[in-house]
């Protein structure tokens, strides 16, 4: 159902602690650790990390790093501290804001000024009416932003300001349900939300309940509207997607041709692929993959997945086996067939990212505190490490500047 927003919900105290000490100088919001150079010889590349305890976290909080694009070594810009929980981040569609959740019990989203130089600086901060958000994206128009939020099963839309600063929430969409698996399916878990490649339709994955839910946005009054489309025979509605029970989707990603969407599924430990009509915002299941070596048997979960610039591979992470799984595509149905698995160098690759160009593949190993850095080969879609290491805690999410 979805719930519209009344009044503004207090925020989390740490949260707005944090902001009101960023907001106090320039001088305790940045620790610059290298000047920046041109932006035509190097790549930004911003770092969400763990800070609290409670999420086994080591880090400041967002760390600001620049691409070689010869070598793949990351030198650190700036490190942003203060910022509680600062696991997901996302550009607004100018690339001139960076927006953070804050992923705690009163989740909440920070919003950032980029300079010339690529550093950060503070705007404001909003709730989200919601539990440990960990995930947003940018709606197609760059009116508003929407925030799944993981423990309370529902995605929230905070309009954009001109300024780049955030409003107060206008809508809460809540999943309901549960799913199979008693341990992580107890209740709705959503875990993404991002617009397809036309903006005309929004994907929500839900991790507690199985499903792709797809929603149009209205933008004029800024909530999710749940996208029911009627079948060709009878009246029965299709409404996004059902993965396989206890399947556990956790993130997606669109192919550059806009007719695919691949959805990796955390529990057990696949690649789902879909046809995607951007017209009617309706998924149709093709195939469907294992992100781990026939011959493994041990403990392991899903989590990043994404597709290179050309279109010819998918790249999944795998938790336990402490991979990247590599997939080749078929031009003609989408459907995934397995190349190899690299390993990540280090323990947990909660996320990896591909540069711009699709010529580096960076890896995140949250438990081991790295991020390894490896040469995509665009032709076979293989990894070979680079041997560039940075020592970053606790790392969760990295984005391209």
């Amino acid at each position: 159902m979805t719930t519209s927003v009344i009044h503004r919900r207090a925020f989390l105290g740490a949260v707005a602690g944090a902001a009101a000490g960023l907001a106090g100088g320039a001088s305790g919001v940045i620790q610059a650790a290298a000047q920046a150079t041109s932006s035509g010889s190097t790549s930004l590349v911003y770092v969400g990390t763990y800070t609290e305890a409670a999420s086994k976290g080591k880090a400041e909080g967002i760390y600001v790093y620049q691409l070689d694009p010869a070598t793949g070594g990351l030198t650190r810009v700036q490190t942003v501290p203060r910022i509680v929980n600062p696991s997901f981040l996302t550009l607004d569609r100018t690339r001139r804001y960076l927006y953070s959740v804050n992923e705690v019990a009163k989740g909440g989203v920070t919003a950032f000024a980029i300079g010339a130089n690529g550093t950060l600086t503070l705007l404001n901060t909003q709730a989200t009416l919601g539990a440990d958000s960990c995930h947003l994206s940018v709606d197609a128009t760059n009116q508003y932003l929407m925030v799944a939020n993981y423990s309370t099963g529902d995605f929230t839309v905070l309009p954009i300001g001109a300024d780049g600063k955030l409003g107060i929430a206008t809508d809460r969409f809540e999943d309901v349900g549960a799913g199979v698996n008693a341990a992580r399916q107890e209740a709705a878990h959503a875990h993404m939300i991002a617009p397809d490649l036309a903006g005309n339709y929004v994907l929500g994955v839900d991790l507690g309940i199985d499903r792709v839910n797809v929603f149009r946005l209205n933008t004029l009054t800024g909530k999710l509207i749940a996208n029911a489309i009627p079948t060709r025979i009878g009246d029965i509605p299709v409404i996004g997607a059902q993965t396989k029970p206890g399947a556990g989707p956790r993130h997606l990603a669109f192919h550059p041709n806009g007719k695919f969407v691949y959805v990796i599924n955390e529990l057990d430990s696949t690649i789902g692929t879909y046809g995607y009509d951007g017209n009617r915002g309706t998924l149709a299941p093709v195939s469907t993959v294992s992100t781990l070596p026939p011959s493994y048997t041990g403990m392991s979960t899903c989590a990043e997945i994404a597709v290179h610039p050309n279109g010819k591979f998918v790249y999944g992470s795998n938790r336990g086996h402490d991979s990247i799984a590599i997939f080749a595509v078929n031009a003609d149905t989408g459907a995934l067939s397995p190349v190899g698995y690299e390993p990540t160098q280090g323990k947990t690759p909660r996320n990896f990212a591909l540069d711009p160009t699709g010529s580096f593949l960076l890896a995140a190993n949250q438990n081991s505190d790295t991020i390894v850095s490896f040469r995509v080969d665009p032709n076979a879609g293989t990894l070979t490490a680079t041997g560039q290491v940075a020592q970053v805690p606790t790392p969760v999410c990295m984005i391209f500047g």
